[in-house]
């Protein structure tokens, strides 16, 4: 193997966010929410669940998650106004956001919209994506932050990145 090909990713060690770390999911799949649940917990988090926008954006005030997994279409309130409203919160504003959704449609308005998400994961995801996602946001105690470079500034190369085989 020579410089310039990367490591195995299996055989590279994985950072996770500190034990406890608190995480919240909105999504309306009774799937995804088990199946992240399940993978965040894998890694020491404490998983908080919210099946809308609405209830999830009580539970975010409320509770004040370390990261916030959340999905763009759901019912109701979608994922953009629910992003706003995090965003324009004081008591969770600095909370880091990532974006998921199956829908081609939603990946492109995201880009588009660039309102504050910290990151976009695309769904039917595995475990290796949702760790790398995290990772990316941890800072050197393992605390999820948001990022330093504005989400404007990094979506073109988060799009570059999805559309690269």
């Amino acid at each position: 193997m020579d410089a310039s090909t990367p490591p195995d990713r299996r055989r590279r060690a994985r950072r996770n966010p500190h034990e406890g770390c608190v995480v919240l999911i909105i999504d309306d799949s009774p799937t995804i929410l088990t199946a992240l649940k399940r993978v965040l917990r894998s890694a020491g988090c404490v998983a908080l669940e919210a099946p809308d926008a609405e209830q999830g954006l009580a539970l975010a005030a409320r509770q004040r998650p370390e990261l916030i997994f959340l999905d763009i279409v759901l019912p109701g309130m979608n994922g953009f106004a629910a992003l706003r409203q995090l965003r324009r919160d004081a008591a969770t504003r600095d909370i880091p956001v990532i974006m998921m959704s199956g829908n081609e449609q939603a990946i492109e308005q995201f880009f588009g919209t660039r309102i504050g998400a910290d990151d976009f994961m695309k769904k039917p995801f595995s475990r290796f994506e949702v760790f790398a996602r995290i990772e990316r946001l941890l800072d050197a105690e393992g605390i999820p932050r948001r990022l330093a470079e504005s989400p404007a500034a990094a979506a073109p190369a988060r799009a570059a990145a999805l559309q690269s085989p």
